[in-house]
């Protein structure tokens, strides 16, 4: 019962974070928002029992990647300009048409995908005690998902890369 509520609260705070990351204005508050979006993940993925990936989301997105981010933003130097999103009628109905399509996705991955994971007395399947453990992510990281992990870091440093031309004046 006591997980239950955990799992409500902080997934109603993790909801909220995501959206004030994505519409406030101020980039330092939305990084700011999207951190407490990272640490109520973690805690889900603690109730879960997957505490090796709740660490690693702490330590790894929260920890490094968003002070990257607030570092590159101090960098490159924020600069404050009026945003007149609202007002251009092109970007408001992509916006609303990207929206309705991430909507329309994530309903189509609940019916096909979502109705499995719940068994008849309507409580979701416990996980393995090995599913979040060191070993197990290990195996998969390195064995199945060895291409993807290696494309992300080349991903990573082209961005830091970029992020160091773009702050530096002259080259």
């Amino acid at each position: 019962m006591l997980d239950q509520i955990a799992f409500y609260i902080f997934s109603g705070v993790l909801l909220l974070s995501a959206l004030l990351a994505v519409t406030l204005r101020h980039p330092v508050y939305s990084i700011l928002c999207f951190l407490a979006s990272m640490f109520s993940l973690a805690v889900l993925f603690f109730i879960q029992k997957a505490y090796f990936v709740a660490v690693i989301q702490i330590t790894v997105y929260a920890g490094a990647i968003l002070v990257l981010f607030l570092f590159v933003l101090m960098l490159i130097g924020y600069e404050k300009e009026q945003r007149a999103f609202w007002t251009n009628p092109v970007r408001f109905g992509f916006a609303v048409t990207l929206a309705a399509l991430s909507l329309i996705g994530l309903l189509w991955i609940y019916r096909t995908v979502g109705a499995t994971l719940v068994v008849a007395q309507g409580q979701a399947q416990d996980l393995p005690l090995q599913a979040g453990s060191i070993q197990s992510v290990g195996r998969l990281l390195f064995n199945q998902y060895l291409l993807p992990f290696e494309l992300l870091s080349l991903v990573l440093l082209v961005a830091i890369i970029g992020s160091v031309v773009l702050a530096k004046k002259e080259l």
